[in-house]
């Protein structure tokens, strides 16, 4: 019997290792390097062997002006916003993996989206970590329609792939990535060995077969995707849903999209029928209190190709500790820090013995700079407890010189206000439209101390 080989890997990276070491060479990350013990046959053979790819002829160079472009035609998620997520929909052939917290709706989803689908495609859900009453259960309590969804309820990469071979199914769901292994691998389900070859297997067989291929991964208790990091190398698209299991909203977000643009953001609720989209998510975050208080402003962000409207909130109080807190929530708390020094330095507000608590409503994750001008505004309001109006937007990018820079997208921005009631707006001067916007009035700013003044003018 030929004798087992071994692997060291990192945990991060992926990169191989002919014995163990503290630190990677790759990412620089320390004890993050595994042993994996290999069989003697690599596993890329097998996968020729399931796939069919042995003996099918050497490939042929091609110049790049006579490869074909016909666009490869997409089909509907039956969810818009998921659709948007994906850069406007599932693309045959597609290994798109979706990961997110425990309870945060995965499985809910796809299943209600394979069930929509099976009724005009064939459809295959393979699950490796309930059992077939248990999504039975859950598609019967939700209300989903169960008459056309082929079941499969399997771990081994190798089967899954020949009864897929058998049902030809057009789109298929892995639940999930974690408990799948191949024979080859000699290494327990999870590791990342297995992790990798059931991820090659997986989207080998994708893109030979033109099946589009949803597959769930679970996430470390930093957010981020379990497993090695080549596994986001080899799909075609990663999306993350986030959000707890006490809140009812869930953000769909993809970090990388092979078909369409990142950082795209779709909004769900959580309902006793199972998760629904939220075709307006800026009057979600926008519902702010019956009663006016100090330290609250308006931003509107810029998520991928729209615009939305959120609230941020910010606490100033007098501290009692010799070092001042300084809390972000939703927001760099590096960018407060900056945002704090320029405010004392060019707008001659002293805020270095009080807590500084900053909030972003709804647990949207704000990155874009265009937040700068709304969050000093905030620390103003809530400083000098002062009101700022409800029918007031503001956004720009506040520089370490007081300036005040425009952002991408300001008539769009402007235009979304006005659609959700909002009649003034401070902006950066460079973003003004030049005939203006009918029924909204503009405040046009160059440096801090120009927005300050307008705040007092309000």
């Amino acid at each position: 019997m030929a004798k087992a080989k071994r692997a060291y890997v990192c945990n991060d990276c992926g990169a191989d290792f002919p014995r163990w070491q503290g630190q990677c060479n790759a990412c620089g990350s320390w004890n993050t390097i595994s042993e994996v013990r290999l069989a003697a046959s690599p596993a890329a053979a097998r996968n020729e062997r399931i796939m069919g790819y042995a003996g099918s002829g050497e490939s042929e160079v091609q110049l790049l002006a006579d490869i074909d472009l016909q666009e490869v035609p997409r089909f509907g998620s039956s969810f818009k916003e998921f659709d948007r997520v994906l850069g406007g929909g599932v693309v045959p052939g597609a290994a798109i993996l979706i990961g997110g917290n425990p309870g945060a709706g995965k499985s809910t989803l796809l299943l209600q989206t394979m069930c929509r689908l099976s009724a005009q495609m064939p459809t295959l859900y393979v699950t490796g970590e309930e059992s077939l009453q248990q999504v039975a259960m859950r598609a019967s309590r939700l209300g989903l329609p169960k008459d056309n969804l082929k079941m499969l309820s399997e771990t081994n990469v190798d089967r899954i792939c020949q009864v897929a071979e058998k049902e030809q199914p057009k789109i298929m769901v892995i639940d999930s990535i974690q408990v799948m292994h191949v024979g080859d691998v000699q290494s327990s389900p999870g590791t990342v060995a297995q992790v990798r070859e059931s991820a090659t297997a997986l989207t080998r067989y994708a893109k030979q077969n033109n099946v589009a291929v949803f597959i769930v991964g679970h996430v470390t208790k930093d957010g981020s995707l379990a497993g090695p990091k080549v596994l986001e190398h080899i799909i075609d698209c990663s999306v993350l849903l986030d959000g707890g299991a006490d809140t009812r909203f869930r953000t769909m977000r993809s970090h990388k999209n092979r078909f369409g643009a990142v950082n795209e953001l779709g909004v769900f609720a959580m309902t006793g029928e199972g998760l629904k989209e939220v075709s307006n998510p800026s009057a979600i975050f926008l519902s702010r209190g019956e009663e006016d208080t100090s330290g609250s402003s308006v931003m509107v962000v810029w998520e991928g190709t729209r615009p939305l409207l959120v609230e941020i909130q910010a606490l100033v109080d007098y501290s009692q500790l010799a070092n001042p807190r300084r809390v972000s929530v939703g927001l760099d708390q590096n960018r407060l820090s900056l945002l704090l020094a320029v405010l004392h330095k060019h707008g001659g507000l002293q805020m270095a013995d009080q807590d500084v608590f900053v909030n972003v409503v709804g647990g949207v994750k704000v990155t874009e700079t265009s937040a700068d001008l709304a969050l000093i505004l905030a620390l103003l309001s809530s400083f000098k407890d002062r009101i700022l109006p409800k029918d007031v937007v503001v956004f720009g990018e506040v520089g370490l010189a007081g300036e005040i820079r425009p952002v991408p997208s300001g008539q769009e921005r402007l235009m979304e206000a006005k659609k959700h009631g909002f009649t003034r707006a401070i902006v950066p001067s460079k973003n003004l439209p030049k005939g203006g916007i009918d029924g909204m009035q503009l405040f046009g700013v160059n440096k801090l101390s120009e927005a300050i003044s307008a705040f007092d003018d309000l």
